[in-house]
């Protein structure tokens, strides 16, 4: 793993501070937004594994709390606050304004990586904002939450799921439809065989980071020699 020096940022998201950290690798060609799955925080290990490799490929990463501390206590009781997705997509896009305001992320085409139910809050902000979302990547995720915005989403979306998990693949196999006549090709779904929905099996959530470091430099590299560099490795 890259070392990369790893700050914790507070994160202006219409008028909330949001707690945040920020790794931006030397010479970052892109920033990617990390929006965690229901009960889950930016301490995931399986996104942080993730964003790991995205460091190794010259790409910038902000793991993002979507609740404050006293919404999650609030969350933990009541478990509305994880369930609302329009509600986190404004978060994730405030997420978003606020790196193209932050002088270490100014300027750098921006991605989302969502899981789970951040999946679907990935892809309604990338709906609302397709000028400001490069591109989406969804690991194990419940694009179907999305319902009909996902006609509206214009950015290149990669969704990827486990082969043991039958349910939330045929899921993404309707989403999947669905941005083919948004997106177009820009739109794939890979599947990693064996895994489950968690991606503990051997190898897999390796699998999911290099898919998803692929489809970003594919996509938010400010050049194609770039792209062709991290797939020459």
């Amino acid at each position: 793993m890259v070392g990369v020096r790893e700050q914790i940022v507070p994160v202006l998201a219409h008028g909330v501070a949001l707690e945040g950290s920020l790794a931006v690798p030397e010479r970052a060609s892109a920033v990617v937004v990390f929006a965690h799955g229901s009960g889950s925080s930016r301490h995931s290990p399986r996104n942080r594994h993730v964003a790991g490799v995205l460091h190794g490929a010259g790409i910038a990463t902000l793991l993002l709390d979507l609740l404050t501390p006293s919404e999650e206590q609030v969350d933990r009781r009541t478990g509305l606050l994880r369930f609302d997705i329009d509600f986190l997509a404004e978060r994730l896009l405030g997420a978003v304004h606020w790196l193209s305001d932050d002088a270490r992320t100014r300027g750098r085409p921006v991605g989302l990586f969502g899981a789970s139910t951040g999946a679907a809050a990935g892809l309604i902000a990338a709906a609302a904002a397709p000028d400001r979302i490069g591109a989406v990547v969804s690991r194990g995720g419940r694009p179907d939450l999305a319902g009909p915005r996902l006609a509206r989403v214009r950015s290149p979306t990669l969704l990827i799921v486990g082969g043991a998990d039958a349910h939330v693949f045929g899921l993404n196999r309707e989403a999947l439809r669905a941005l083919r006549r948004s997106v177009g090709l820009e739109s794939e779904l890979e599947v990693v065989p064996g895994a489950g929905h968690l991606f503990e099996e051997p190898g897999a959530l390796q699998r999911v980071a290099e898919l998803a470091a692929g489809w970003f430099v594919r996509h938010l590299a400010s050049s194609p020699s770039e792209a062709r560099q991290l797939f020459a490795t």
